[in-house]
């Protein structure tokens, strides 16, 4: 028996992803380059990060001095403020964690900035630093990290907004108090969850 169109009901919505945060959208296999700065250029031979501020061990490493350490992968989603998601991508480098323990960080410390060669800037509570959350990586899908996307090296916050995840990082300062950068001097949320939807300053 033929059925009148109309008789069938509404049509189901295509289900989401749950790994998409609220107003966010899978990319897919492409990844935006968006920066608010010139595309940094660095040497990596010469490069170095610094930990440093409220910490008993500041320590500087090379990048060959990062991989001497050890290598962490971390395979999962990211997320960018300007709506995109990027699910079931890996990254491979270090984990913050690992630095941290070297460099030992005292008890008053409570939060971090990480500063780009760029100068480029962007705080965040240590918590959310710690704890197997945050790493310092320099390939993607087991590919060195390009330009673009903050290589040779940059820092990797997948579990918030990915302004927090400052290419062509060189410094992680440990402070007592939080210290907004660029993008939070500029209206933007001073944590940026994305599950939270904290794109600006009183979301």
């Amino acid at each position: 028996m033929a059925i009148t169109r109309g008789f069938t009901g509404r049509r189901k919505q295509a289900e989401r992803d749950p790994r998409l945060p609220p107003g966010q959208y899978d990319v897919g296999k492409s990844w935006p380059v968006l920066t608010a700065e010139p595309t940094g250029r660095v040497d990596a031979e010469r490069w170095t990060l610094t930990i440093d501020g409220l910490v008993a061990n500041p320590t500087s490493w090379s990048l060959k001095d990062l991989k001497a350490l050890g290598t962490d992968t971390y395979r999962g989603d990211i997320h960018c403020v300007t709506t995109w998601s990027k699910l079931d991508t890996s990254f491979t480098g270090i984990s913050l964690d690992t630095l941290l323990d070297i460099a030992q960080p005292l008890p008053e410390a409570r939060f971090v900035v990480e500063e780009s060669t760029t100068r480029y800037r962007t705080n965040l509570p240590l918590d959310d630093v710690t704890g197997g959350k945050a790493w310092i990586v320099w390939e993607h899908e087991g590919k060195p990290l390009t330009r673009e996307h903050g290589g040779p090296v940059r820092m990797l916050v997948p579990h918030l907004y990915f302004w927090k995840s400052a290419k062509w990082i060189s410094k992680v300062t440990l402070l007592d108090h939080d210290e907004p950068g660029f993008w939070e001097i500029n209206g933007y949320h001073h944590r940026g969850d994305p599950w939270q939807e904290q794109r600006f300053d009183g979301d």
